[in-house]
């Protein structure tokens, strides 16, 4: 049983073949997935951007952990075994993009990652604290001092920066999301006049606000794009000149990446409290994606596999 896009805004439930796992394989009894209000919103809506593996019908997903029911001699995992899942590519003709959203998964044991039994369903979150700790926190890059957006990644980009000694300010235009910090301060931007920022992280989205960033840069000052643009940016150039602003684009996680979040949510250094505010049955999907893009409470929605059968 899989969540199937079978068009944009088109959502079911299906039953779907699996491919033949080998002996590099795990199978995966998914018991939580999360809805991702990035890219998956892009996909659902149909305003995804072209992209690698991109066309309908599919299955997303890369937000997924479960028990580990069948490991394959090379696969490196163990029967039984809790592990995060990034997606999976074994549902035939059906594209797996990202292909995590279903009861059960087969993938390559190597691709997943063992957690502690105590984060359950907080497992979900290691990817967004994966693409968090990509954007800012790895060797040589740096934290950022203002963050575009309170929602899970600005959340998470802020406990990360927190972590590492920063004391950082976040814009938030949705008063029902300014709650919920932790360590750090979030305030209406036009309450804000500073123009002084060393480095500003974008988690919005939305490309239009690049000329205000950019202007409230200091001297040198960088603008890190660490949310997902469906829309061609630009910016006025006499701005950034004056400033020698750099850009940056934050790509994708790297299992280093995901290592590294795994090893601070387990230790309780990265708290990744909060930020599950939406539960749905799996056979509720489309109630449920509905809700995660539409209703600004939701900060992430997750889908219960356990009792699909």
């Amino acid at each position: 049983m899989a969540v199937v896009l079978e068009k944009p805004e088109q959502l079911v439930l299906s039953r779907l073949d699996l491919t033949p796992a080998t002996d590099d394989d795990v199978t995966v009894d998914i018991e939580w997935s999360g809805i991702s209000t990035g890219t998956e919103r892009l996909l659902w809506s149909g305003r995804m951007p072209a992209f690698p593996g991109m066309g309908y019908p599919l299955v997303p997903g890369y937000e997924s952990v479960g028990r580990v029911r069948v490991a394959g001699a090379n696969s490196g995992r163990e029967v039984g075994e809790r592990v995060f899942v990034p997606g999976a590519k074994c549902f035939g003709d059906v594209r797996g993009l990202f292909g995590g959203a279903a009861a059960r998964v087969i993938l390559p044991g190597a691709r997943t990652i063992p957690f502690a039994e105590h984060l359950a369903e907080q497992g979900v979150l290691l990817a967004l604290a994966a693409t968090a700790y990509h954007a800012h926190s790895q060797p040589g890059l740096t934290q950022p001092d203002l963050i575009i957006g309170h929602g899970v990644l600005g959340r998470m980009i802020a406990r990360l920066a927190v972590v590492a000694g920063g004391n950082p300010v976040v814009w938030e235009t949705n008063p029902t999301r300014r709650e919920g910090a932790q360590g750090y301060t979030v305030i209406d931007p036009s309450t804000d006049s500073r123009r002084d920022y060393r480095c500003i992280s974008d988690v919005s989205g939305d490309g239009a606000l690049l000329d205000t960033l950019i202007s409230r840069l200091a001297m040198g000052g960088e603008v890190v794009l660490a949310g997902f643009y469906d829309e061609p940016l630009s910016f006025v150039f006499p701005p950034a000149f004056m400033r020698e602003a750099r850009l940056r684009v934050a790509a994708q996680w790297l299992p280093s990446d995901l290592a590294a979040v795994k090893n601070l949510a387990e230790s309780g250094r990265l708290s990744l409290d909060g930020l599950i505010t939406h539960r749905s049955d799996a056979m509720q999907a489309d109630s449920a994606y509905r809700t995660a893009f539409g209703d600004p409470s939701c900060l992430k929605m997750i889908l219960d596999w356990r009792t699909c059968s």
